[in-house]
């Protein structure tokens, strides 16, 4: 069965439910509230008769007398309005009607008309009286009337007893009852055309769901539902394009990954043949002796200077691997990073130098650190070496500060800079801002800030650059201290 069907029957029956309740309720509500108005009737009814007929001895409360006339009258009204009624003295003897033979009152009633309470009853079915007569079913009210003399004493005079056909009163139950079946029915139509509409609703809702998932299943993720966050669908929709978004990112980046692998594949190759092709150019020249006798010398330094630029960049491969794979063990240890960098300034200096580069190192004699010492170096070392290789006629500053819970370092310098684009792949392995500066005198592979990049995350740093074409750039790394050394 289709779910519009589920839940157009599950609507209706809740409703139908509802309905059969109410119905039965009103119907029994109905049926209570109709007795009791008869009997209402059937009281004032008795008031009435006693008042017009009924005639009490001021003298002797026990001598009572009833208006015959008065009473007639009144019994020829109510039979017009299918009611009759019957008048007992206080020895629960009929006195009118007199001509006929009436049974008395139950001794269980008497004792209850003796204290005043009104008796209130229904026979359901037709009864056969001691005369052999067939007498209806019926509802009638008896009702006790007390004379209170001087001495406030009470004294029962009259019990009148009114009733009323129970055919009148179910013929009246009937009609309610049955304007209520309709009512019932109209309502039932429309709460079934209502049950169908929501379902509908919800199941169009489900299937453009549907559909919009048909749509991913087969590749297009650039698929988005309208949601007006008003029901849990709304939600289902906003987790969907959520998906949707993600895996819309997710290709993206899986595209981009791809394009990256193919230039890394592409670098790698003409990374590793340009040296390569130089060894294989003089050792074919040493071959055929080719090479004069003086150059030989030279020749064989270049081969061995490849031959070490081959060696550095498989390993710098391996070395980003093992750290991208978290196959290295960090060594971490609190030390003074003064230390190392100045030591790092001396080492740099010649390459500096040569590019008419001005290097500095500022900070406090102590700027406590916790990391890998060695790593460190080697962090500190690629990122200082980057800024001299894009740095000409310019300064490279390295700032050394004590910060919350950490330490920061800044190596600015006053290079060509980069651009947005540029930015946002320089942690990419094999990627050169400046794809013409590869053949300098101490080379670029593209993987120093790749590797500067995987072991600052494997020591839970952070590390950003900033940067403008033609203004430099600053780079800014955060280490975290294992305690904040008071100054």
């Amino acid at each position: 069965m289709r779910l519009v069907y589920q839940q157009m029957l599950a609507f209706f029956a809740v409703i139908a439910s509802v309905l059969l309740l109410l119905g039965l309720s009103f119907s029994s509500m109905t049926k209570d509230m109709v007795y009791q108005n008869t009997w209402t009737s059937l009281e004032k009814y008795a008031n009435s008769l006693v008042e017009q007929s009924v005639r009490i001895s001021a003298g002797d409360p026990k001598r009572v007398s009833f208006d015959s006339e008065s009473l007639l009258n009144s019994e020829v009204l109510l039979r017009n309005q299918s009611m009759h009624f019957t008048i007992y003295n206080r020895d629960n003897t009929a006195v009118f009607p007199d001509n006929v033979y009436i049974s008395k009152i139950k001794a269980s009633d008497w004792k209850k008309l003796n204290r005043g309470e009104i008796v209130q009853r229904v026979t359901d079915r037709q009864t056969k009286t001691a005369s052999g007569k067939i007498e209806p079913a019926m509802t009638d009210v008896l009702k006790p009337y007390f004379y209170t003399d001087k001495q406030n004493k009470r004294h029962l005079v009259a019990v009148v007893k009114v009733g009323a056909y129970i055919s009148n009163i179910n013929s009246n139950i009937a009609k309610i009852n049955s304007n209520l079946t309709k009512a019932l029915a109209v309502a039932s139509i429309v709460a079934l055309l209502l049950a169908y509409f929501i379902s509908r609703y919800l199941t169009l809702r489900i299937n453009r769901l549907r559909r919009a998932t048909n749509q991913v299943a087969r590749g297009d993720y650039d698929v988005q539902l309208p949601s007006q966050n008003h029901d849990e669908i709304d939600d289902l929709v906003n987790d969907f394009n959520n998906m949707a978004f993600s895996l819309q990112a997710s290709r993206k980046e899986i595209e981009r990954q791809e394009e990256r692998r193919r230039a890394f594949m592409a670098d790698a190759a003409h990374e590793m043949r340009t040296p390569l092709t130089t060894i294989n150019g003089l050792l074919e020249g040493l071959a055929y002796d080719a090479i004069p006798e003086d150059s030989k010398a030279q020749s064989i330094e270049l081969m061995r200077n490849e031959t070490k630029r081959l060696i550095r960049l498989v390993n710098e491969n391996l070395d980003y691997e093992k750290i991208r794979n978290n196959q290295i063990a960090l060594n971490k240890r609190e030390f003074n990073a003064m230390t190392p960098l100045r030591t790092l300034v001396e080492q740099l200096q010649q390459r500096a130098e040569a590019k008419h580069d001005t290097l500095t190192v500022n900070g406090l004699d102590e700027v406590p650190v916790y990391a890998d010492y060695d790593r460190f170096v080697q962090i500190m070392f690629n990122i200082t070496a980057n800024a001299i290789q894009f740095t000409d006629n310019g300064q490279i500053t390295i700032l050394a500060q004590r910060g919350n819970h950490g330490s920061v370092f800044k190596v600015s310098d006053t290079g060509i800079g980069m651009t947005d684009e540029q930015l946002a792949n320089i942690w990419e392995r094999y990627y050169k801002a400046d794809p013409s500066r590869t053949s300098t005198k101490y080379g670029e592979s593209g993987l120093g800030l790749a590797i500067v990049h995987q072991l600052v995350l494997l020591h839970q740093g952070r590390i950003d650059v900033m940067s403008k074409k033609g203004e430099g750039q600053l780079l800014r790394l955060f280490y975290q201290t294992r305690k904040i050394v008071k100054q």
